[in-house]
């Protein structure tokens, strides 16, 4: 691969390349075994953008990947092409939106152990603010173990307007508060929601927490007050992908 290069593996990084910046995709990797509906359908978006598609054995997206979840799509892109919007990912998806929400996270290790849970749970993308928070560092990436391939990960200028902008797609966004009312295994919501996790140890924003539908918390029954925000998000997201398929075995 070019240095010019880099990866992005899965289905929604790489159907919202194609969807929304086709010139940066130069060639797909997919695996030969599937002949599914998504994987034509992707197939499809590509030829329309004239990018070549290589049906590989497994084996050969392991060696370009090694250890990566890449759902049998790996799609070597442009390093210096423009970012995916949180728009673009939207637009691309066929069931409901499933988000996080990150404000003010400025540990790269907590960034990156966000995004593997992100990655694990099949969240659709990872927001944050661009200004006061850590930002994809190198650190960051590597603690991610390739979750920064698979996971979009969208800054914005203002967080308070895109979660104003999610409400408007009917996207239900829910923040987590040490002192909200609701609890987590008891509150109710509905199936497309994107989720607000806080800095360890200052939370969630003023605006930020009054821009939320709901606020949350996560019952704490031992004499700590409150959990690291990477393993916060893991029990927050867990729970709402348990509701939301519980044919999943989680």
């Amino acid at each position: 691969m070019s240095t010019h290069s880099r990866l992005i593996f899965g289905f929604h990084s790489t159907l919202a390349k194609l969807r929304h910046d086709p010139g940066a995709v130069r060639e797909i990797y997919v695996d030969a075994s599937r002949h599914d509906a998504r994987l034509r359908d992707l197939v499809a978006h590509a030829e329309f953008a004239a990018v070549r598609v290589m049906p590989v054995d497994p084996a050969r997206l392991e060696a370009l990947a090694p250890g990566a979840r890449h759902q049998g799509v790996i799609a070597t892109v442009g390093a210096t092409q423009r970012h995916v919007t949180l728009d673009d990912v939207l637009d691309t998806l066929d069931e409901p939106p499933f988000l996080l929400v990150l404000d003010g996270i400025q540990d790269p290790h907590n960034l990156g152990a966000c995004l593997r849970v992100a990655d694990a749970v099949g969240a659709h993308a990872v927001i944050a603010p661009k200004d006061r928070a850590v930002g994809l560092t190198q650190t960051a990436v590597k603690v991610a173990s390739g979750a920064a391939e698979t996971v979009p990960y969208i800054t914005v200028t203002n967080l308070a307007r895109a979660l104003r902008e999610m409400k408007e797609r009917d996207i239900w966004v829910i923040g987590t508060d040490a002192l909200a009312k609701d609890d987590l295994y008891a509150a109710q919501w509905p199936t497309a929601t994107a989720w607000v996790l806080g800095a360890e140890g200052d939370g969630l924003r003023r605006l930020t927490r009054e821009t939320c539908d709901q606020l949350v918390s996560i019952p704490m029954l031992g004499s700590v007050a409150s959990l690291n925000v990477s393993v916060a998000t893991g029990v927050c997201l867990y729970e709402a992908r348990r509701r939301s398929n519980p044919a999943v075995n989680l």
